[in-house]
């Protein structure tokens, strides 16, 4: 039973590994030997952990609606989710459903214009 010692090692230091990057919620630093690295690359992993990367593009978007969709259109609606790349829109009225189910390429295009193309994929409407 030659690797039994070297195997229990193995198997401590994985544990101790996977327990020290729950504690700190992302992986080693860059250089551990200064102990140093860098914020963004660090808040990326945390935020990617808790999946809070869409609530900050829920956010963003709340914020800009007004201006990606017009002052008409965003009395009339409102965003509500965006989740996997699918935005749910409350739309008050079926009329302005009818009118946007028309015009949701543009919709779309000018929300990929502004977010980026990976970020929203899809526009799903509900009256609300």
């Amino acid at each position: 039973m030659s690797g039994g010692r070297g195997a229990r090692r193995h198997s401590r230091d994985t544990a101790r590994a996977r327990v020290l990057r729950e504690w700190r919620g992302a992986d080693e630093p860059l250089d551990p030997g200064r102990n140093i690295s860098r914020a963004g690359d660090l808040l990326r992993q945390v935020l990617g952990g808790l999946r809070l990367e869409e609530g900050l593009e829920e956010d963003r978007l709340r914020e800009a609606w007004r201006e990606i969709a017009g002052e008409f259109i965003a009395r009339h609606t409102q965003p509500v989710s965006l989740r996997n790349g699918r935005l749910v829109l409350r739309v008050l009225q079926p009329s302005m459903r009818f009118h946007l189910e028309q015009s949701r390429v543009q919709l779309l295009e000018r929300l990929r214009e502004h977010f980026g193309a990976g970020t929203i994929r899809e526009v799903r409407l509900g009256i609300g």
